[in-house]
């Protein structure tokens, strides 16, 4: 989507839509992520009112039935609010529901700034520092064998990228089942996991660095298997905040 040069003198957004480009089964579904996109990258700016049904019905090249659908999926992901008499108006930012998957893809997709990603890292770490202090007030033998198991298994996945990765995260998913932490495991998984299909979230960590995040699994899994729930905590924190650091490329805007 890209916004017509005119909206500054209070012409309406054009939105250039993928919709006619897709087969008819799925046009709703592209109609809706192109309304996300306008949305979350500002092209529709909060407090905008959204083009007519019948524009918008014109600009998509899809019916009024599709355009309708299409309106009422992003209000119910919490982008706009319909009011009858007063249009379609997108909301604030803050009123998004940030974990709906087309909204977080959005916000993900077009983090020119690398912001939202920063985002991500800083509240995975904080749900999964809690979770890996619950995990270590509730260990059992049977819970340390399994995840003794799984951090062997990133151990022998150390020289294949992509089974690397997996074990990774399955390490990560036992500690989150451990902590019986059911609400903080399904968001973070949520997070996790689209995360985890940035090309600019995952990088291309050589040895060294897959090295060192072995280390730091390690520190995690002695502190929960000992016991020590704040060093647990610090541990995975830590880990997430540092393998993010050097995963994290240089933002395109400032080099830094």
């Amino acid at each position: 989507m890209t916004e017509d040069a005119g909206q500054g003198s209070g012409r309406r957004p054009v939105l250039v839509a993928s919709a006619g480009r897709v087969p008819p089964a799925r046009l709703g579904v592209a109609v809706v992520a192109d309304l996300v996109a306008a949305i979350v990258t500002g092209t529709l700016e909060p407090g905008e009112v959204l083009p007519p049904e019948g524009e918008l019905s014109q600009q998509f090249g899809v019916s009024r039935t599709v355009i309708r659908e299409s309106v009422k999926r992003i209000e119910e992901k919490g982008l706009v609010v319909v009011a009858q008499g007063r249009g379609t108006t997108v909301n604030p930012a803050s009123a998004w529901n940030v974990l709906d998957p087309v909204v977080l893809s959005a916000m993900v997709d077009h983090d020119d700034s690398l912001g939202v990603l920063d985002e991500l890292s800083i509240v995975r770490g904080s749900l999964e520092a809690s979770m890996a202090r619950a995990a270590a007030e509730q260990q059992t033998p049977e819970r340390t064998a399994a995840l003794r198991a799984a951090f062997e298994e990133t151990r022998r996945r150390i020289d294949d990228f992509e089974a690397y990765n997996q074990a990774d995260a399955d390490f990560h998913y036992l500690i989150m089942e451990q902590s019986e932490n059911r609400l903080a495991a399904n968001i973070t998984r949520i997070l996790f996991a689209r995360a985890r299909e940035s090309a600019r979230f995952i990088g291309t960590p050589g040895p060294a660095a897959m090295d060192v995040t072995l280390d730091e699994h390690e520190a995690v899994l002695e502190a929960i298997v000992r016991g020590d729930a704040d060093g647990a905590a610090q541990a995975m924190r830590d880990h997430i905040a540092k393998a993010w650091a050097r995963r994290r490329p240089p933002n395109p805007r400032t080099g830094a």
